[in-house]
């Protein structure tokens, strides 16, 4: 196994600092053994790392500089992370689980997010409003201050970026928590920023409990906007945290999202896009393809492709996949892995029938085998929660209609999919389906320009885009009389 350091440490005001709440071992998921020590924060060092921010925000020294600057600032942190993309993905890899070329790829998704908003940086501008010959009125979008951003361990280098980037071109300062399950990859951040001569206390990047650090970090009096991606219960937690203090957020919350496979469909794309949106990451992806919606014409010979597809597929360790391919790590560890097998387990006592997969391998790790579930009854538990594994529900229907009350019929509304050669209905589908973002004729269609957040429980605000810019401004009008 590569060598990484054994002992990480919290980055605030331009220091790496140890933290109050001791620390905790990384654990390998692919092992289970311990990996490294990551020094954990307490309210205390959440207090100083805000301070750090909101003394940065008030110097102006964000705000001073033209934002081409800040925008070349970003662009060259990107670059420092492309440059370092194996060391970064090795560690990603163990801390993780994914496979090592999924690593990479999001190690450059995350500079994709420094590149693009390091550029749309200089492209925000205000508005000129007419109020007649007698006044000049105009906006400015002004930065709210010190960003609070609380990251999840299913992309911990991806997520950071693409809040840090966003807050930084819009001249905010951002203190970062990353997720204690995997906490190392997004210190790769840090070091960028110390490297590119970022100023103190702009970023500031911290370990910790959400008990404990994340709870301090929603409730701080000086924090004066929030980014949140994580589960419906904790989201709505840290709202309610934030709503004491009046501080608006950005929430990317869970999903139950569903592909919509009409009877002409291309069905090698569509199990392509299968293989991408179910099995990725372990299935541990919010806007994963986790219900797929087939006219009962083609149902049987997906269910068939589906089931081929997962039982083609090797799992293991994500060192052993350095190529894009079949292949599939680990989950984050046996709790998640036991959860969605149990999802599994009680999936098949309420009627569904697990065609393939629904159990953890026998092997050290927390692996589980891609599952296919069809037969799935659309009100039941399998139907209607988040997994966040690799297990696909297969629901059958007969008529549009009926296609779309099923995808809409969650309490979630993060994406949604459809697959079909006829336009207007593709057109017409992705107008009916409630949520945030709809992939026609490929999951995971678009990228870092295209906004991307949800409905009902899944959240509100954008991410990605230009949109999500405006998350992290407050517009300020000014009226002037001649």
């Amino acid at each position: 196994m590569p060598e990484i350091s054994d002992y990480w440490k919290n980055f605030i005001n331009n220091k790496w600092v140890d933290g109050g709440s001791d620390r905790l071992s990384v654990q390998n998921p692919s092992t289970g053994e311990h990996l490294a020590w990551q020094a954990m924060a307490d309210a205390n060092d959440i207090n100083d790392a805000v301070s750090a921010a909101k003394t940065c925000h008030e110097s102006g020294v964000l705000g001073a500089m033209r934002p081409v600057e800040r925008g070349r600032l970003l662009r060259h942190m990107g670059e420092w992370l492309l440059e370092r993309a194996d060391e970064i993905a090795t560690t990603l890899c163990l801390e993780q689980g994914k496979p090592l070329w999924e690593a990479k790829r999001e190690i450059t998704n995350a500079a994709r997010y420094f590149e693009y908003y390091g550029s749309l940086s200089e492209a925000l501008e205000g508005k000129s409003i007419p109020l007649g010959e007698n006044y000049l009125d105009f906006t400015l979008n002004e930065p709210y201050g010190v960003s609070a951003q609380i990251i999840p361990w299913n992309f911990p280098l991806e997520i950071a970026a693409r809040s840090i980037a966003a807050g930084l071109a819009t001249a905010n300062a951002c203190v970062v928590k990353s997720p204690e399950l995997a906490p190392l990859s997004s210190q790769y951040l840090a070091q960028a920023a110390q490297a590119v001569d970022l100023p103190a206390g702009a970023l500031n990047l911290v370990s910790g409990l959400g008990t404990e650090a994340g709870a301090a970090m929603s409730t701080h009096r000086d924090v004066r906007q929030i980014v949140f991606t994580g589960s419906v219960e904790t989201g709505s937690r840290i709202a309610a945290a934030a709503a004491q203090n009046i501080v608006p957020c950005v929430l990317e919350l869970g999903g139950k999202s569903a592909a919509i496979v009409c009877r002409d469909a291309d069905l090698e794309n569509f199990i392509n896009s299968l293989r991408a949106g179910i099995f990725t990451n372990a299935g541990q992806v919010c806007s994963a393809m986790s219900r797929a919606i087939v006219h009962e014409d083609i149902y049987d010979e997906v269910v068939e492709r589906a089931a081929a597809l997962a039982d083609s597929i090797s799992v293991g360790p994500g060192l052993d996949w350095v190529e894009p391919g079949l292949n599939m790590g680990a989950m984050i560890n046996d709790t998640q892995r036991d959860r969605a097998e149990a999802f599994c387990e009680r999936a098949g006592k309420d009627g569904a029938r697990i065609v393939t997969g629904g159990h953890k391998l026998n092997s050290p790790g927390s692996f589980l085998q891609p599952t296919i579930i069809d037969n799935v009854d659309p009100a039941s538990e399998i139907g209607q929660t988040e997994v966040f594994g690799p297990v696909i529900s297969i629901m059958k229907y007969n008529n549009d209609d009926d296609a779309i009350n099923i995808a809409n019929g969650t309490q979630y509304g993060l994406v949604g999919g459809i697959f079909t050669k006829d336009l207007d209905r593709a057109m017409k589908t992705a107008r009916a389906i409630r949520a945030g973002q709809v992939f026609v004729n490929e999951w995971f269609a678009g990228g870092v320009e295209t906004p991307f957040g949800g409905y009902g429980k899944s959240g509100y605000g954008r991410e990605k885009g230009s949109e999500a810019l405006l998350n992290y401004v407050q517009t300020k009008n000014i009226a002037i009389r001649l």
